[in-house]
């Protein structure tokens, strides 16, 4: 049985989701507002948080961010935007995944379950050594999680930094988009793949524009490579 908290402002809704999870065997808990959600998923344990973006009190996104804090419970967003850049900024705050509504309830049931099963796996994890990669002026550290150029740190997002490491290990390899939403996002992943676009056009705003270089190449009708030399 998983612990399950909705943070939805439309009772409806969060009534139809949670007697749906109940149903399939899970513990529910209900909130209607961000600021009640954000102590909810604070003070207790969840194994999921649904999490809709537009909620009296505290947006969505700052729950989740405020959330991120502290937690890594998988959090799903909820939200009747459709737009990549608010998926994107979801995502940017540390969202698992979206759905937008009106939804399928069994998809959500779906992704939930894929959530669920990705915690699992990455708990019982062992980890692995971790590593520095160096090509050209740019160099990536996994363990602390920081890129530099010519020996000057560079901001990224989470998913800015996922997305360059991909690129990065895997240099001279032309990879798809499509390959890169999966390596990135997930296999689960069920959203577009001009997300990717969207993360390669702030990764060069932030690294080629600023620096002077062309770090990620574009393969015209293929996707995206980093070369070594």
């Amino acid at each position: 049985m998983s612990k399950i908290l909705i943070v939805e402002d439309e009772e409806k809704i969060a009534r139809f989701v949670e007697l749906e999870l109940m149903h399939e065997g899970n513990e529910v808990t209900k909130t209607f507002d961000g600021r009640s959600g954000l102590d909810k998923a604070l003070e207790e344990d969840f194994d999921l948080i649904l999490l809709d973006v537009m909620l009296p009190e505290l947006s969505g996104i700052e729950v989740l961010r405020r959330i991120r804090q502290k937690k890594e419970t998988p959090v799903i967003m909820l939200t009747a935007r459709d737009a990549v850049m608010d998926k994107v900024a979801g995502l940017d705050a540390g969202a698992d995944d979206y759905i937008t509504k009106p939804f399928a309830i069994e998809e959500l049931l779906a992704r939930i379950r894929v959530a669920l099963k990705k915690r699992v796996v990455s708990s019982a994890k062992v980890e692995e050594p971790l590593r520095e990669i160096k090509i050209g002026p740019v160099t990536l550290n996994e363990d602390s999680h920081e890129v530099k150029v010519n020996g000057e740190r560079l901001e990224l997002t989470n998913r800015e930094f996922e997305l360059l490491h991909v690129l990065m290990i895997n240099k001279d390899i032309v990879m798809s988009r499509d390959k890169l939403m999966n390596l990135v996002c997930g296999y689960d992943y069920m959203g577009e793949t001009n997300v990717i676009d969207v993360y390669v056009r702030y990764i060069r705003t932030k690294l080629d524009d600023r620096f002077g270089i062309k770090f990620i190449t574009t393969v015209r009708g293929v996707g995206y490579v980093v070369r070594a030399n």
